[in-house]
């Protein structure tokens, strides 16, 4: 069995740095706990505030095997900052999270997955369905991009950036999802409605009956509603410690 090197960044990095790099780690443990992960695939980063660096996992490790002091900071080309890091990256699957944050200087955090569900809704033609409370949060800022292959060519990163606007949902075509938030535990949150939408339409759909869709005008009026709903005290920093705390009781090694 390989080992994994061990390295404790504990008071050897800013007090925002760590801070950063728990919430991190704990969302990656929460994908894992949640069966959202894709072996050693999909990725989830975090900007350092008051820092053009970001955080992101060392690529060939499973995302229960993630820790605060074994996240890679590098810059927003997918540099690693620290040249005696002993881990790397995958720069491929680097392209959507770098074209995200030059865009997007407002989301701290981008998250990426390729669950069955959202890759499902994302194929379908009529995509997301105002079917459920879960879909109405997700198209209150929901955006599209179609596939054009592997993430790895750069004059892609336009294209998406332009499909993304202002938007905190979006679903890659064929592909996955993508969420964004200002916090970890928002684009944490925003994934996870995301989710639970995708699995409800499948689960409506598959009854074969006749569905009862929103009303547009309702869905129009659900986004200044989500914002009460998901964020500041009553949103996803409400939630947030306590999945931080879950966490902690699964494995406390996440925060060494």
């Amino acid at each position: 069995m390989l080992t994994i090197p061990q390295i404790n960044l504990k008071n050897k990095v800013s007090a925002q740095e760590w801070q950063t790099r728990i919430d991190l780690a704990a969302c990656y443990r929460l994908i894992a706990m949640h069966g959202w992960d894709d072996l050693i695939y999909t990725h989830i980063s975090a900007r350092i505030p008051d820092s053009e660096h970001l955080l992101i996992n060392a690529f060939g490790l499973a995302f229960d095997e993630i820790t605060a002091s074994n996240l890679v900071k590098i810059d927003i080309a997918g540099n690693i900052i620290d040249p005696a890091c002993p881990f790397e990256i995958n720069p491929a699957g680097f392209t959507i999270h770098s074209a995200v944050h030059e865009a997007r200087h407002d989301a701290q955090c981008v998250l990426h997955l390729h669950t069955n569900e959202t890759i499902a809704v994302a194929s379908l033609q009529e995509g997301l369905l105002p079917l459920s409370q879960y879909a109405m949060f997700a198209l209150a800022s929901l955006s599209y991009h179609d596939y054009e292959g592997l993430a790895v060519n750069a004059d892609e990163k336009l294209r998406l950036q332009n499909n993304l606007g202002s938007a905190n949902f979006m679903l890659l075509r064929n592909h996955g999802g993508l969420t964004l938030g200002e916090t970890i535990g928002d684009a944490f949150m925003h994934m996870y409605d995301l989710t639970r939408a995708c699995q409800v339409q499948l689960q409506v759909m598959s009854t074969g009956m006749a569905t009862i869709l929103v009303d547009q005008s309702i869905v129009d009026g659900i986004k200044a509603q989500a914002n009460i709903v998901h964020t500041g005290s009553t949103g996803g920093q409400k939630a947030w410690p306590a999945m931080v705390r879950k966490v902690y009781r699964a494995d406390p090694s996440f925060a060494t």
